[in-house]
C-alpha cells in the first residue's frame, strides 16, 4: 500500500466539518474487513470474529455528555481551535454519536482483534469461546483517521460502548479510569516518554454502571465493594493502534492454516503497520522481506528505549501483556499504571501484575514481548533461511541493546556523561548498584531524590528531603541513622569525583531528566472524587503542573505537589495498589 500524505496546512481547524476534510482512512480502505460484519456497524453483541483485520461498529453515545477537559497543548499541536473541545457536534461526535458527522467522515467506526500472551505464553483460556477468536477491542472504537500538518492520526473512543469482542462487558469506561488515562497520557508526553495522547474526555449527566472498587481506607488487595460511577467516554490519539498482539492473532492464524487467506492477512497488517509507524525509516523500495526484517530491528531499538524512558521517569506500566505492546513503540493502555513514590525495584501497582510486570522487571517483560513479536514475523520468513537468521540475530541481540540502552539512561541521570570506556562502565554501574541498596535500605522517594541530586549538593542535607523517615522509624529498617548517614555521605563524595563536567552544566543537564513533578495516584484520587460532583477544577490544575514536569514552579505548586507520600496513603486501596481499571 501507499501512503503519500497531504503537504501540511498551516490554518487553524476550528470545526468538525473543517477537520472532516482531512479523514482518510487507510485502514479501512486497505485492509480486510471481517466477512461476517454487518455494513452498518450494528454488531455489539460478542462473537468468535475468525477473519479480517477489523469489525466495522457503531459506538454507543453516552447520554446526555457533558465537557470535562481536552489536551490544550495536543490541540494546540494539531492546530485545533480549543473552542472545538465544546462545540455541539464535536462533543457529539467524540461522546461516541457519529451518525451526524460531515462528509466524507465516515458513520461507522472499527474495532480489531489480537491475541494475548503474557509474559510470552500464549493465552486462549480467557477468550469465552475457548479459541482465542474472542479477544479484540472490547471497549476502544476507532471512529477517525485523519491527515493533519502531514501527520496520519487515529482517534480512537476508550468506553465507546460493546463490540464483538466485549466477552459480555458493558463496552463502558467510568470517569474514574477515564481521569487516570487523560492526565497520565499528556504527563507522559510532557516526560519526553513515547505514548498515545489524550483529545477528550466527556462525562454521562445520565448514565452510570457498576464498578468493583475499595471503601474509604481500605487495606484490602482487591476492591471490597460495588460502586455506581458515571461513565465517560475519552478520546486516545495514535499514528496507529496496532500491537504485538494484533500480529499475534494474524500469525497464529497462518501457523494453523485457519482459513485460505491466512498468509496474506498476515502480510497485509505487517506492510500496513510499516507504512503507519515506520515509512520514515523503511524504504518502500526494499523487497517484503527486507522491510520486515528492518521492521524487527527498528521495533527493538524503540521498545528497549521506551522501557528505559519508563524506568528513567519511574512508570510502571503494570500490565505488559502483549496486547498492550503497541508495535509503534509507545506507552499504550493506562489500566493499572503507577509512578514509585518509595523507591522498590519489585514495585508493581496492579495487585494481579506479579513480579514478572513490576518495576525493574520491564526490561525482562518487553523481552517477552519482542520475542512474540518476532515469532509474529518467522511465517513472513519462513522458506527464505537468510533472512531467519537475520531475524534471529535480532532476536538475540535484545538484551544487550536493553541493557546498552539501560546504562546510558542511568549514567545521563546521574550526569556522569558517556560511558566511552569499560574503566568508567564499571565505576558507574559500581555507583548505582550502592545507590540502589542504599535507597531501599533508608528508603527514599524516587523522584525527589534525583531532583534533589539534580542540585548537586554540597551535603546529604537536601537528599534528605527524600528520606521516608516514618518508614525508617517504624522499624522497616533498624540500621544506625548515623552509619547510614556516613554511608550517604561517601556515596555522594564518590559520586561527585566522577562527574562529566562543571557542576552548573551537570546540575542544568540532569533537570532535563530528572523530573521534579510525577503523577502521583494520591494526586489523582481527590481529582477524580471531585469529578464525581461535577468539578472539574482540579483535573485542570494537574493538567497545567503535570504539563510541565521539568519547570520550577511556583512556590505554591511546590509545597503541594512536590512532596513525600503522607504516611496515611501506605497499603491503601486504590492508592498504593488497585485492581484492573475499568
Amino acid at each position: 500500500m501507499t501512503n503519500r500524505l497531504p503537504q501540511k496546512t498551516s490554518s487553524t481547524i476550528s470545526t468538525l466539518d473543517a477537520l472532516a476534510k482531512l479523514a482518510n482512512y487507510s485502514l479501512m480502505d486497505t485492509l480486510n474487513c471481517d466477512p461476517d460484519a454487518t455494513e452498518n456497524g450494528a454488531d455489539h453483541a460478542p462473537r468468535q470474529v475468525f477473519t479480517g483485520h477489523y469489525v466495522p461498529v457503531n459506538p454507543t453515545p453516552i447520554k446526555a455528555p457533558e465537557y470535562v477537559a481536552h489536551s490544550k497543548n495536543f490541540f494546540s499541536e494539531l492546530g485545533f481551535a480549543d473552542s472545538m473541545a465544546e462545540s455541539f457536534d464535536f462533543v457529539r461526535m467524540f461522546s461516541g454519536d457519529i451518525s451526524q458527522v460531515p462528509e466524507p467522515m465516515r458513520k461507522v467506526g472499527w474495532a480489531s482483534g489480537y491475541a494475548l500472551s503474557i509474559y510470552g505464553t500464549e493465552y486462549i483460556q480467557q477468550c469465552p469461546f475457548q479459541t482465542g477468536n474472542g479477544y479484540g477491542d472490547g471497549r476502544a472504537i476507532s471512529v477517525l483517521e485523519a491527515v493533519i500538518n502531514g501527520r496520519r492520526w487515529e482517534m480512537q473512543l476508550k468506553g465507546g460502548g460493546r463490540t464483538p469482542y466485549c466477552r459480555g462487558a458493558d463496552g463502558r469506561a467510568v470517569l474514574r479510569s477515564s481521569i487516570r488515562e487523560f492526565l497520565a497520557q499528556e504527563h507522559m508526553h510532557a516526560l519526553g516518554v513515547p505514548t498515545s495522547r489524550s483529545l477528550s474526555l466527556y462525562v454521562s449527566k445520565m448514565e452510570k454502571v457498576k464498578r468493583p472498587w475499595y471503601s474509604e481506607g481500605s487495606r484490602s488487595e482487591n476492591p471490597d465493594m460495588l460502586i455506581s460511577e458515571a461513565v465517560a467516554i475519552s478520546t486516545r490519539v495514535a499514528p496507529s493502534f496496532i500491537r504485538v498482539g494484533q500480529l499475534e492473532l494474524f500469525a497464529r492464524r497462518t501457523r494453523k492454516n485457519e482459513h485460505p487467506k491466512a498468509m496474506e492477512e498476515l502480510k497485509k497488517i505487517v506492510l500496513h503497520l510499516i507504512d503507519r509507524e515506520y515509512a520514515d525509516v523503511v524504504d518502500r523500495q526494499l523487497t517484503t522481506l527486507g522491510k520486515v526484517v528492518l521492521l524487527a530491528r527498528e521495533f527493538r531499538s524503540r521498545l528497549t528505549s521506551l522501557v528505559a524512558n519508563w524506568i528513567r521517569v519511574g512508570f510502571c506500566q503494570g500490565n505488559f501483556n502483549s496486547d498492550n505492546c503497541a508495535v509503534g513503540g509507545f506507552t499504550l493502555d493506562y489500566g493499572p499504571f503507577g509512578f514509585c513514590d518509595v523507591f522498590n525495584p519489585h514495585y508493581q501497582p496492579w495487585t494481579g501484575g506479579g513480579h514478572h510486570f513490576s518495576f525493574m522487571n520491564q526490561p525482562s517483560a518487553a523481552q517477552s514481548n519482542f520475542d512474540m513479536f518476532c515469532s509474529a514475523l518467522r511465517p513472513l520468513l519462513a522458506s527464505h533461511h537468510d533472512y531467519l537468521l537475520e531475524l534471529d540475530e535480532i532476536q538475540r541481540g535484545f538484551s544487550k541493546i536493553m541493557q546498552t540502552q539501560m546504562e546510558k539512561m542511568w549514567a545521563t541521570k546521574l550526569g556522569l556523561g558517556t560511558l566511552n570506556t569499560a574503566s568508567h562502565k564499571e565505576l558507574c554501574n559500581v555507583l548505582l548498584s550502592e545507590l540502589e541498596t542504599l535507597m531501599m535500605q533508608t528508603p527514599v522517594d524516587y523522584t525527589i531524590f534525583f531532583r534533589e541530586l539534580s542540585s548537586i549538593p554540597d551535603d546529604i542535607g537536601p537528599l534528605k528531603k527524600s528520606f521516608y523517615n516514618n518508614l525508617y522509624k517504624n522499624g522497616a529498617h533498624d540500621t544506625d541513622a548515623k552509619e547510614m548517614d556516613k554511608r550517604w555521605a561517601e556515596w555522594l563524595a564518590k559520586w561527585k569525583t566522577l562527574l562529566s563536567s562543571s557542576s552548573e552544566e551537570t546540575s542544568r543537564q540532569m533537570k532535563l531528566v530528572n523530573p521534579k513533578y510525577i503523577l502521583r495516584e494520591w494526586f489523582v484520587m481527590p481529582a477524580y472524587q471531585q469529578a464525581t460532583a461535577g468539578n472539574y477544577s482540579l483535573i485542570r490544575e494537574l493538567q497545567d503542573v503535570m504539563t510541565q514536569p521539568y519547570a520550577e514552579q511556583s512556590k505554591e505548586v511546590e509545597d503541594k505537589y512536590y512532596r513525600l507520600k503522607p504516611p496515611e496513603f501506605f497499603e491503601v486501596g486504590g492508592l498504593s495498589h488497585l485492581s484492573c481499571s475499568s
